[in-house]
C-alpha cells in the first residue's frame, strides 16, 4: 500500500463531500491560491487499499502549478461509504462513478474549475480510469497511467491477493492488519512523522479498518483477471501518459515501457521511486505531470 507522508492535508487542500449522480464520496480539493493562472483540473484516482491521501504530497506542486487537485476515496473505500454487496464494485460500476465525479466537479463556476478535466489513476486506479475513458472517451483531456498495467497483476501479486481474500471472508478487517503488520513490520519512520498520536502507522490502521472488506475482495479479483485493453485504449485519440517508478513489483517495468509504446503514451520513468512515485518521489512526480498537462 502506498505510504503517504501524512494524512493532514496542505493548506491548499480542504477535506469535504463531493455530491454527485451515483452517490457522495469523500475527497480533497486542492486550489491554487488567487493569482495564479488557473490551467485545468486533476481528478486523482487511488490503487488497491489506498485512499485519496496517497495524492497528498502531490497537492501543494499541483496547485502551485495551476491545477485544481480532486483526490477521491472511491466507493468503499477509506471514508466513502460502500455496501457489503462484491456486485457493487465490478470494474464498470466504479468506472461510472469516476464520470459521475468527473461530471459534478465541471458543474463548479468556470471561473473555479476550467473546463479541461485530466484524469490520473494509479494501479487499480489506472485501470478503472481506463475503463472510464473506454465508457465516455470525451469526458477528459488527458489520462495518466501511473504504476497501473495492461493486464493482470504480477503472478506474485496475484497470490497475494488470494491469500489476502481468503483471510477476509473469516477474519475481522482488525486481525487481518495484525497479520499483515506481523508479516511486514512498517518502516521505522512510520511511528516517527506526525499523524495523530500513533503516527502514520496507527493512521494507515485507521483507513485500513474503513474499507469495505467486500471492495477489497472484489477489486483484488479484477487486479488478478484484468483483460489486456490496450489495443481499445490506444485507438482512442486522447493524449496518454505512463508513468511509473524505475522499479515495480506489481508490473514490472519492461511491461510498462512495452505498453507506452503500444499506446503511443509520452513515458515518464521516476527515477529513485519504486510503485507509487506520488509519495516516493512527489516533487518529480509532480513536475512530469504538469509538464504533460501542460501541453495539452
Amino acid at each position: 500500500m502506498s505510504r503517504p507522508p501524512t494524512f493532514a492535508p496542505p493548506p491548499c487542500a480542504t477535506a469535504r463531500t463531493l455530491r454527485t449522480a451515483r452517490g457522495d464520496f469523500a475527497v480533497l480539493d486542492a486550489v491554487p491560491a488567487a493569482g495564479v493562472r488557473r490551467r485545468g483540473t486533476v481528478l486523482l484516482v487511488p490503487g488497491f487499499t489506498g485512499s485519496k491521501e496517497d495524492f497528498i504530497a502531490l497537492l501543494e506542486p499541483l496547485t502551485d502549478a495551476g491545477y485544481r487537485a480532486v483526490s477521491v476515496d472511491g466507493r468503499g473505500q477509506y471514508e466513502s461509504a460502500g455496501p457489503d454487496d462484491e456486485s457493487a464494485y465490478a470494474q464498470a460500476e466504479l468506472a461510472r462513478d469516476v464520470l459521475a465525479q468527473a461530471a459534478a466537479l465541471a458543474e463548479a463556476p468556470a471561473a473555479e474549475a476550467p473546463a479541461a478535466t485530466h484524469l490520473l489513476g494509479h494501479s487499480l486506479g489506472g485501470q478503472i480510469s481506463r475503463a472510464a475513458v473506454l465508457l465516455e472517451p470525451g469526458a477528459f483531456a488527458t489520462l495518466t497511467l501511473m504504476s497501473s498495467g495492461p493486464a493482470a497483476i504480477a503472478p506474485a501479486q496475484r497470490e497475494r491477493a488470494t491469500m489476502l481474500a481468503d483471510a477476509l471472508k473469516v477474519l475481522s478487517m482488525d486481525k487481518v492488519w495484525q497479520a499483515m503488520r506481523a508479516m511486514e513490520p512498517p518502516p521505522p519512520q512510520d511511528v516517527e512523522t506526525g499523524a495523530g498520536e500513533g503516527g502514520l502507522d496507527e493512521a494507515l490502521r485507521a483507513r485500513w479498518l474503513l474499507h469495505s472488506p467486500a471492495q477489497l475482495i472484489a477489486t483484488g479479483r479484477q487486479l488478478s483477471t484484468e483483460p489486456d485493453r490496450v489495443a481499445e485504449l490506444a485507438a482512442l485519440p486522447l493524449p496518454k501518459h505512463v508513468v511509473s517508478g524505475e522499479r515495480d513489483d506489481t508490473w514490472p517495468v519492461p511491461l510498462l515501457d512495452e505498453m507506452a509504446e503500444r499506446l503511443h503514451a509520452h513515458r515518464t520513468v521516476i527515477h529513485g521511486a519504486e510503485h507509487s512515485p506520488n509519495t516516493d518521489r512527489p516533487a518529480e512526480t509532480a513536475a512530469a505531470l504538469t509538464d504533460f498537462w501542460n501541453r495539452h
